[in-house]
């Protein structure tokens, strides 16, 4: 009798990789996180966010070791966080300290406490294996917390795999379809494009020469009209995120000195689930600081933009799940940098999985990639 023969292995990621886990996500604004107890689902897990006596931020297991009692549901007491069902006690570390109905503590009772940073107006939470939580990991968002920017912000939360997230975001052709009226042209999206992988990084360099800016960068910079060199740097900077540099030269400035406006754009993504994410962007610029109407326009253009992503995302998502396995794709040239995206997450995913006996089932369906 002939064996079935095992399904083909995958040679990229797609919507059904295991999610990567040693990687420091977005978990929370430092706003969002007080002495009231906040609850949230990061990677699956379901965990309870607070911030000690002395300010510092904590992230747990949201559930009580006794009987998954939702630790959100309950009390902080100084630091520690107190079941609200049978009143163990939990100090920041995850240890069970104390229990009422017992003289002594249950030492054995511990659940899982988070590697957390506090960086700007973010809080980051490390959730794989904790001896590999180095902080210096975290990607440089500095502009975010300096004087010498200013920042327009939003969330999402979305129904959408971040693979397909970072695709998105490295897939600058679609803006002269999908954002027509804010950030695409037609000539942006036949720009030369240069790829280049820095280990687990993948950046994409466009340049665009003497064209009239798209409008999300011509009326806050006051350009309209007039005919602009566009630089753009873009970066799969981490599982957790992309990061873009733009800057625009206006070519008949009277000043050189004045002729350079700088936008870093900051898309900081966390899976919920495998299917859902939690999406905090950021568009920060060096000019017109103290510009209200600026900053009100780039707030209300790129929630348009971004929410035509958000749409087109979750649109892609439901038509995946609705079909046997991965789809069939075809790519093309433009999407070289996606792919070696992909690559990048499938080798962090399956290096975090346990060796399985060659029998053993080969995990998740290949996307069958034709290059065109």
């Amino acid at each position: 009798m002939l064996q079935k023969a095992a399904p083909a292995k995958p040679k990229m990621a797609n919507h059904t990789t295991p999610l990567i886990m040693n990687c420091w996500y977005v978990a929370a604004r430092a706003g969002e996180v007080t002495r009231t107890l906040l609850e949230r689902t990061l990677l699956g897990k379901t965990v309870v966010l607070y911030r000690k006596l002395d300010g510092t931020p904590v992230i747990m297991q949201n559930r009580c070791a006794h009987r998954s009692f939702p630790l959100s549901k309950g009390r902080l007491e100084g630091d520690q966080v107190v079941c609200g069902y049978h009143g163990m006690a939990y100090n920041p570390e995850g240890q069970c300290v104390a229990m009422p109905s017992l003289a002594n503590a249950p030492t054995h009772a511990r659940i899982a406490s988070y590697p957390t940073v506090e960086r700007g107006p973010l809080i980051w939470v490390w959730m794989g294996e904790a001896d590999k939580a180095d902080p210096a990991l975290i990607p440089d968002t500095a502009w975010l917390e300096s004087a010498d920017w200013t920042t327009v912000t939003g969330y999402f939360h979305m129904k959408s795999n971040y693979v397909a997230m970072h695709e998105n975001l490295l897939d600058q052709t679609h803006f002269a379809i999908l954002h027509a009226d804010t950030v695409g042209t037609p000539e942006y999206a036949r720009s030369s494009l240069e790829i280049f992988n820095e280990g687990d990084v993948v950046r994409i360099q466009r340049a665009l020469h003497d064209s009239p800016p798209p409008p999300i960068y011509g009326i806050p910079m006051k350009l309209t009209g007039r005919q602009v060199d566009r630089f753009s740097d873009s970066r799969f900077a981490s599982p957790a995120g992309h990061i873009a540099f733009a800057k625009i030269v206006d070519l008949a400035a009277p000043d050189p000195a004045q002729a350079e406006y700088r936008v870093n754009i900051t898309h900081l993504f966390t899976p919920e689930f495998q299917g859902t994410i939690h999406y905090w962007w950021f568009n920060s610029r060096d000019f017109g600081l103290d510009d209200a109407a600026a900053s009100a326009y780039l707030t209300e253009t790129s929630l348009k933009a971004y929410q035509e992503d958000v749409d087109a995302l979750t649109w892609i998502q439901e038509e995946v799940e609705k079909g046997d396995g991965a789809p069939d794709e075809l790519s093309f040239g433009p999407d070289r940098p996606g792919l070696a995206m992909r690559k990048i997450m499938l080798r962090l995913a399956m290096a975090e999985q346990p060796e399985q006996p060659q029998a053993a089932a080969a995990g998740p369906a290949a996307v069958a990639i034709k290059m065109y």
